[in-house]
């Protein structure tokens, strides 16, 4: 078993940080392609959207599954794997002329993504504890928002000097890379495997999922990414077909959201100690009326330039309140750290997924006012779960007080 030199732990660190918005990158880096992809194939442009909710599906169906095979088998091996299979995978979609390859393939990636992410977030909660893990956990919606700021202006241009499959070589490549680097660095994080049992595996998760506050947390943080989604799904087709401008510009303006949604998170972990009653209540009353306003504006006048600004603002607030939650939802079953991290990501990866492509397929979004209207109802679902939250997180806070 090759464990962790000393040596090498800053080292493995930092790329088990790079590896945290693999998911994004997977995603994001080909949303600017998305009519080209459609155009070359010779399909609807919701086929190609398609290729995005297969992954998000995929990769959040797998992650309630491989924390129980991480916290058994260890995190290193099934990791090298996974990393290997994506850089296959992604040249596979890059050679591809079939949208069914496609999506088989997209299936691989998002099971290879799961064991890679879990992976990784569990090896913070493997190597650290008390405060510095807290410091690591608040970091991570952070790091995963560099994804949607890095990967679409880096598609952007690799559509426009290359076409759409240089985003798949791109990320063949980089996996590659970091797993040659994994291999040399890195190393097994899990000191005390747990036996592979199903019925007590399954015991967890039902413990896990019983628990109110936890669950409904896990839906108000995917209905903050199924923002993102929306976003990436609906800005390409609006911004290309509808306001006439390159895939660059549409590169550019999800950079913009990604530095927003980053900026959302460091805001919120600048106020860590703040009540998280009134963090997110403030953030749920802006995102209403920034939807709102979004919506109105579009009946004056609709733009790249009146779109935009409003885009930013609710995924700003939406990355704040995704931050505070995150954490709280990783923090919540420390003695299960990769069951948790699964359970988490793979139901927001599967809620969001069907957020997001629920409202595109039921609502034809293809302009400001309707794309704010969307946001709207994300915004109305966000504040019903919130108040459930709240109510049940009293009880228990009420429950053990008494118990005490």
């Amino acid at each position: 078993m090759q464990y962790i030199k000393e040596q090498y732990q800053q080292i493995s660190t930092l790329l088990s940080f790079a590896l945290i918005p693999l998911s994004g990158f997977a995603t994001d880096i080909y949303i600017p392609s998305l009519p080209s992809m459609a155009s070359h194939l010779h399909v609807s442009s919701s086929a190609v959207q398609l290729t995005l909710v297969l992954f998000m599906v995929s990769a959040g169906i797998s992650q309630l599954f491989v924390g129980s095979l991480l916290d058994s088998f260890g995190r290193f091996r099934l990791g090298i794997a996974a990393l290997a299979a994506f850089t296959l995978s992604s040249a596979a979609i890059a050679l591809s002329e079939s949208i069914y390859i496609i999506y088989g393939m997209r299936i691989v990636q998002g099971i290879s993504v799961a064991l890679i992410v879990v992976g990784k977030r569990a090896y913070f909660m493997d190597r650290f504890s008390g405060d510095t893990l807290k410091n690591y956990t608040s970091l991570f919606s952070i790091i995963w928002a560099t994804a949607p700021i890095i990967a679409p202006f880096i598609g952007g241009y690799l559509q426009s000097s290359f076409g759409w499959a240089s985003n798949f070589y791109f990320l063949g490549l980089l996996t590659l890379v970091i797993g040659l680097l994994e291999l040399k660095y890195g190393g097994e994080s899990l000191r005390q495997f747990q036996p592979f049992k199903f019925k007590p595996i399954i015991q967890v998760y039902q413990s896990m999922l019983k628990t109110t506050d936890f669950t409904l947390a896990l839906v108000i943080i995917s209905l903050c990414y199924a923002m993102l989604l929306l976003f990436g799904m609906t800005s390409p087709f609006i911004i290309e077909h509808v306001f006439h401008y390159s895939p660059v510009v549409a590169g550019y303006s999800s950079l913009l959201s990604g530095v927003s949604l980053m900026i959302g998170g460091i805001i919120s972990k600048s106020m860590i100690r703040k009540s998280l009653t009134k963090k997110i209540t403030v953030g749920i009353s802006l995102q209403l009326a920034f939807a709102v306003s979004m919506i109105i504006a579009a009946g004056y006048y609709s733009s790249l330039y009146t779109m935009i600004p409003f885009v930013l603002a609710i995924h700003l607030v939406a990355g704040f309140i995704f931050n505070n939650l995150f954490s709280y939802c990783l923090g919540r079953f420390s003695k299960n750290a990769g069951i948790a991290s699964g359970i988490t990501g793979g139901l927001m990866y599967v809620m969001a997924s069907f957020f997001s492509y629920s409202l595109v397929d039921l609502v034809n979004i293809k302009s400001q006012a309707m794309l704010g209207i969307a946001y709207l109802v994300l915004v109305i679902l966000i504040l019903v779960f919130f108040i459930l939250f709240y109510r049940a997180r009293y009880a228990a806070t009420n429950l053990q007080l008494s118990g005490s």
